[in-house]
């Protein structure tokens, strides 16, 4: 089978955690024999400030790393050939940081004759932060929406965004995410983007105090910090190493003891079961991992067996010191948190369940025709 992705960038990472899936992706799908062709536009955001921050060279070390993938097609909005990108298509997966231009553009190709198959693929909270740009997209020419948690799949039918929609969760990318051995360097890590005010309370309340008060060594990798947020990890002794390639987590999760996860607040409250991509990667890894607040609505996981749970920052703390001074409970949490992963999310999963929501596109509309 012949499929032509559209995503914002598979090559940069910068601010961008829906790479590391879609990498994931395209891995086992060529793994498997089919033809994958990537489209990314070539003055995107993320691949920009990649170049600003770090550097081409930072580009060449990841395409070096990502060679088993196919190169990415970079393209201009206005001058692409959608006639050359999508003729030979059987399926065509369209991500949501497409501009919204292009995302209707592929559907009226696909109206006027297409014989692909059309999915709107979507990884964020704009849904409920900002339902007005999810509104701009015109999906009447897609045969369905496939959305990263269920609550958002109910959302798109709810409101009339799509006439179908499917859950299709991320997962992680067992062939670069798993354990590694290495000297431990310090007791917790956190890999993420401080965001927009979207988490700072959070993060103080389950990060940065909770290091502060139990004199922790721990670093912290991410971009978009502002001088304050760089400050408070200053005060608390948190070692602040900017960008972190994604490639690298891997190696840097061996260095550590524990992680946390700290969500946003939008998958808080307004989108409850959808966990972050790094969930998903620090348990393939192996590290044990304690949560904040998170309700995982639909299963996917074994909340005081797979990780921890703290409700407040008082209960990070304690847990956090149970996983640093009990040996057996560190070993169980990476155990079955890793055992998870590859019984149920990994990128291979993920592949089986695209390949038979296509099927069953596939079937209804047979039925219709």
């Amino acid at each position: 089978m012949r499929l032509v992705l559209f995503c914002h960038s598979l090559t940069s990472d910068w601010n961008h955690g829906n790479a590391h899936f879609l990498r994931g992706l395209v891995r086992e799908l060529t793994r498997r024999g089919h033809a994958v062709a990537i489209h990314e536009p070539r003055e995107g955001w993320s691949r920009s400030n990649l170049l600003q921050e770090a550097g081409a060279e930072a580009l060449v070390a990841i395409e070096t790393v990502l060679h088993d993938l196919p190169r990415p097609n970079l393209y201009n909005p206005a001058t692409i050939d959608l006639n050359a990108a999508l003729n030979d298509a059987d399926l065509v997966l369209v991500h949501e940081w497409t501009d919204p231009a292009l995302v209707a553009a592929i559907g009226r190709h696909r109206a006027r004759g297409g014989r692909y198959r059309l999915y709107f693929h979507d990884t964020h909270h704009r849904a409920v932060s900002a339902p007005h740009e999810i509104e701009r997209f015109e999906l009447d020419g897609y045969d369905a929406v496939l959305a990263f948690g269920e609550v958002l799949r109910e959302l798109y039918v709810a409101r009339g965004w799509a006439r179908r929609a499917f859950t299709w969760h991320e997962a992680a990318d067992v062939a670069l995410f798993r354990p590694l051995p290495r000297a431990r360097e310090g007791d917790l890590v956190w890999i993420g983007n401080w965001g927009d005010g979207e988490r700072s309370d959070e993060l103080r309340e389950f990060l940065l105090d909770p290091v502060c008060d139990l004199g922790l060594r721990a670093r912290v990798h991410g971009v978009r910090y502002p001088d304050e947020a760089c400050a408070a990890l200053a005060s608390c002794g948190i070692d602040y190493a900017g960008w972190l390639p994604n490639h690298r987590a891997p190696e840097i999760f061996a260095a550590f003891a524990v992680t946390v996860h700290v969500p946003r607040r939008w998958y808080m409250r307004a989108l409850p079961g959808i966990p972050t991509i790094r969930v998903f990667e620090a348990l393939a890894c192996g590290i044990p991992l304690v949560s904040a607040p998170w309700h995982d609505e639909e299963s996917l996981f074994h909340a005081g067996t797979d990780f921890l749970v703290a409700r407040d920052g008082a209960a990070m703390r304690s847990a956090l010191r149970d996983v640093l001074n009990d040996h057996d409970l560190a070993a169980s949490l990476r155990a079955h948190g890793l055992a998870t992963i590859l019984a149920a999310h990994t990128c291979a999963h993920r592949v089986d369940e695209l390949l038979a929501i296509d099927a069953t596109v596939q079937g209804t509309t047979a039925e219709a025709a």
